[in-house]
């Protein structure tokens, strides 16, 4: 077996490298420590299950809506501006959360926090993968998931610390340092203008993917709802709309937001695939378990919080193991050994979890699905950012440029885009 070349990495690398997992750790723990504090908001507005819910989706919301237009957006006019007004913008959606007086304005602020992370989140990916290259490349997104995994993983414990003290809305302030580091450190030590394109930003394909992926996750959320059955069903319409308008707009415009022939190859959506399972594994065991904690097993918020501390250590753990598990034995073999763990994970859940139950049942479940994260995480992100050109690398790409197999397919086309 020959060995995997070192590849390349950018000047002053590990401080580089730092300032993205601190860009990216803003945004993963913004995104977690609404879980831990979800009964206490439930109690302060007396609000609805469904409310609750909006409450916990609502930052995944405005992420999932906004990444594909905005990741279009940073690949045309910077992605080092787009990271840092990301970043920027995520202070004044924390504050707005935390100090809410309802429970519709903590939702539309948890939305407005996910289009921030919307423009910080995925540049960040795409600066590792347009900076560093070959092996470093691996272990540098090894790193970025790891860490970050982790850190949306303790997002609980410290919202379970401060919620001791005090308010719900405490929990929503903790990442105000953790941004604010970052926005300088990002303004100072991230390159600028790197592999980034010149084409104009298909807008109107941008609005139409907005409109599809908000209802559609609307739709799922409510969909469980007793007596939502009519505002279900229009909210699928509105996707299946969407989805049928954006389809055409992209197969007729000079400069579509994403491609569908790459979309269509196979490395490109099982990569996809493979990362929607690995962070929704997160999510979902960090929002079913808080709950169940709390609510079952009457766990504080401390407690709830420090109850799942075995996930982010194991998944810190194996995260280097998993870098050189891809060199040597490839993306497949690594990914299929993380959803295994996960599988065990959530059997563990399945079948251990009662009420009553001692601790021991809960940390094998979450130290299960810790190790499959860790694993998993590292080949999904690498496999979705090797599929795709540089230039669109943390997004839906555009084709290669000048291939050989492109232009014999559309010469014109192939012309127009280089």
């Amino acid at each position: 077996m020959t060995a995997t070349p070192p590849g390349t990495a950018p000047a002053r690398q590990s401080l580089v490298l730092g300032t993205l997992i601190l860009v990216a750790g803003v945004a993963n723990l913004n995104l977690s420590v609404a879980n831990v504090a979800l009964p206490s908001i439930g109690r302060a507005f007396d609000s609805s299950q469904t409310m609750l819910n909006l409450v916990a989706v609502g930052y995944s919301l405005g992420l999932a809506a906004s990444v594909l237009y905005l990741g279009a957006v940073g690949d045309r006019h910077g992605r080092k501006l787009l990271l840092i007004t990301g970043v920027g913008l995520s202070v004044p959606a924390c504050l707005l959360a935390a100090f809410s007086v309802s429970d519709v304005m903590l939702v539309l602020s948890r939305v407005l926090g996910g289009l921030a992370a919307g423009m910080a989140y995925p540049t960040t990916l795409a600066l590792i993968t347009a900076l560093w290259s070959g092996a470093r490349r691996t272990r540098a997104i090894a790193l970025w998931s790891a860490i970050g995994g982790a850190i949306s993983a303790t997002g609980p414990l410290l919202a379970g610390l401060v919620l001791q003290w005090f308010w719900w809305g405490s929990v929503f302030l903790l990442t105000l340092p953790l941004a604010l580091v970052a926005l300088l450190l990002a303004w100072r030590v991230i390159p600028a203008h790197v592999n980034e394109t010149t084409e104009p930003v298909d807008n109107l394909g941008g609005v139409l993917s907005v409109l599809l992926v908000a209802a559609l996750v609307l739709g799922v959320n409510f969909a469980p709802t007793p007596g939502a059955g009519a505002a279900v069903a229009g909210l699928f319409v509105i996707a299946l709309a969407a989805a049928a308008a954006f389809v055409l707009r992209q197969r007729r415009a000079p400069n579509p937001l994403y491609d569908l022939d790459v979309a269509a190859r196979r490395t490109f959506w099982v990569a996809a695939l493979a990362g929607v399972i690995v962070f929704g594994s997160l999510m979902g065991s960090l929002f079913i378990g808080q709950q169940f904690l709390q609510n079952v097993l009457g766990y504080s918020t401390l407690q709830s919080g420090a109850a799942i501390l075995p996930s982010p250590l194991l998944m810190t753990m194996v995260a280097a193991h998993s870098a050189r598990l891809v060199e040597r034995h490839g993306s497949r073999f690594t990914l299929l050994c993380g959803y295994a763990f996960l599988l065990l994970g959530f059997l563990a859940m399945l079948l251990l979890w009662r009420e009553g139950i001692p601790y021991w049942r809960v940390g094998l479940a979450y130290a299960l699905v810790g190790a499959g994260i860790g694993f998993a995480g590292t080949p999904a992100s690498r496999a979705l950012t090797s599929s795709v050109p540089v230039r669109r690398a943390a997004w839906p790409p555009a084709p290669p440029t000048c291939s050989a197999t492109w232009a014999a397919r559309s010469c014109s086309r192939c012309s127009a885009r280089c």
